[in-house]
């Protein structure tokens, strides 16, 4: 059956070439399978070699594919890979289960007055965002405190220091995806700024989200004429490494842009956290003029307030809908430490992530971790592996917390704007995944016939992230629901 293609080819397709081929695959349930007509066109199209891809639809429950090619194939997956950690969590640690932030009063509290320092003991939580920090802090307050004479003590002891001392994937560190994971992690390390051209027609208006007052911006961004193109709309953003905390902007801003946004991640986790700290106390009137430094919790020290972040069922739908990189790297993380103790490390969250699989008998041969949440050049994973960890996700009794938490395609998610027009729109249940020259697809499909299917398919090639591999995932999808 040929499925229907939603975006044009280049022209170098062929629109009336329905040529399809045999195939053979690794996949030992199947020897030879005849790609569709719709995913033929597109791989001839684009000139896709025969070992940059795999595809792998199987029935759930089902003991032979619907389709099988090169599914023993180890490829990059992408963001895809985060369908193994956010199962694993759940399984493993519970729907129910929550990060707690501990803080604890250093001092006499008498009369709304701590006269000491307070400590802030972080465990981990991957959604410590500034709604809920103020929230935190709204709690604080009930408990008592109105003025802290002291200073601020970020305890982030619960992750090993080796956490931080990862390698961005692309030396952009400053890119919010490539933040690493903190135990005190506030609002993602997040800031966006907001460019507006100023109504003298020369200069440019800068104002952040969130505001933080250790946070020091020189503006020297000037207004420009022409269109509103360009990188970073000719927006130039520089750290000053000799002080942190100050921000250099440079270049020419179109005034045709308007308002134009520009998200970075700024300061390093403790300093990040003590400036929203600094902020959020002053606007809920307390007060506060210390300074912060790290250390941990003296023995004995009872906390003073726990703070429970949203529960895991909440967190990995935000995960996966939106394919959030630093929320599963610190999911990782808590894992390992759960399984094996803390302090947190990268070793212990992989090593809890394969023992989940072995415990479930499924192999993992094909299985390179780096980090979990698929921002890697190094993590790979067969089609085959993947449908199993799928069919596991369908068969477990915590099967609609962790379906509910996968992208609904041409409806939400990081599928919003894919097969918006097809029939197949609101029918299925995906996690994408793209890098430079990776993309990749891997969820569930309920097809026309009632019957569903989980699927897998990959694409490692140069042209994967350029338009080429949504086209031809989405030929795949297209097809498998149309069965």
């Amino acid at each position: 059956m040929t499925s229907k293609i939603l975006r044009p080819f280049t022209s170098r397709v062929i629109a009336a070439l329905v040529l399809t081929v045999c195939v053979h695959t690794a996949a030992a349930q199947s020897a030879d399978n005849i790609l569709p007509a719709g995913i033929q066109l597109v791989l001839d199209g684009y000139k896709l070699p025969a070992d940059s891809y795999s595809f792998l639809a199987q029935e759930i429950n089902g003991s032979q594919p619907l389709l099988a090619v090169n599914t023993a194939a180890a490829l990059n997956p992408a963001s895809t890979m985060k369908i193994l950690t956010t199962l694993a969590a759940l399984e493993v640690l519970g729907p129910a289960y929550t990060w707690n932030t501990s803080l604890y009063a250093l001092g006499t509290l008498e009369a709304g007055t701590l006269t000491g320092d307070l400590l802030i003991k972080g465990g981990g939580d991957p959604f410590l965002v500034e709604e809920n920090f103020r929230n935190m802090l709204k709690a604080l307050q009930r408990q008592g405190v109105q003025k802290i004479t002291g200073d601020l003590i970020i305890d982030t002891s619960y992750f090993d220091a080796t956490v931080s001392e990862q390698a961005s994937i692309d030396n952009q560190s400053s890119r919010t995806y490539n933040v690493l994971p903190d135990a005190l992690m506030v609002n993602f390390q997040a800031v966006t700024f907001f460019f507006t051209p100023h109504v003298n027609g020369v200069d440019v208006v800068i104002t952040t989200d969130p505001r933080l007052p250790n946070l020091h911006i020189t503006n020297n961004l000037k207004l420009g004429s022409g269109g509103c193109t360009g990188f970073q709309r000719g927006i130039v953003f520089n750290e000053v490494e000799s002080s942190p905390g100050d921000i250099v902007f440079s270049g020419t801003f179109p005034a045709r842009c308007g308002r134009f946004q520009l998200p970075r991640a700024v300061l390093d986790p403790p300093t990040y956290a003590f400036g929203m700290f600094q902020q959020l106390w002053k606007e809920l009137g307390g007060e506060f003029s210390g300074a912060v430094y790290l250390s941990q919790v003296p023995a004995g020290q009872q906390s003073l307030l726990v703070w429970a972040s949203p529960p895991l069922s909440e967190v990995i739908r935000s995960i996966n809908k939106f394919s959030n990189n630093l929320m599963t790297r610190q999911l990782l993380l808590t894992l390992g430490a759960e399984k094996f103790g803390a302090p947190a490390t990268v070793t212990k969250g992989i090593e809890a992530a394969q023992e989940y699989l072995s415990n479930h008998k499924i192999n993992t041969q094909s299985l390179v971790l780096e980090n979990g949440a698929g921002l890697s050049r190094a993590e790979r994973i067969s089609s085959a592996l993947m449908v199993e960890i799928l069919q596991r996700g369908y068969s477990t009794n915590l099967m609609p917390e962790f379906i509910a938490s996968l992208p609904i395609g041409g409806v939400d998610g990081t599928m919003r704007n894919r097969l918006k027009e097809s029939d197949a729109r609101g029918n299925m249940h995906i996690k994408t995944g793209s890098l430079d020259e990776v993309s990749a697809i891997a969820g569930y499909v309920n097809a026309r016939s009632g019957k569903v299917y989980a699927v897998s398919g990959m694409l490692n090639h140069e042209l994967a992230d350029r338009g080429p591999g949504t086209e031809l995932m989405d030929a795949f999808l297209n097809w498998v629901y149309d069965q």
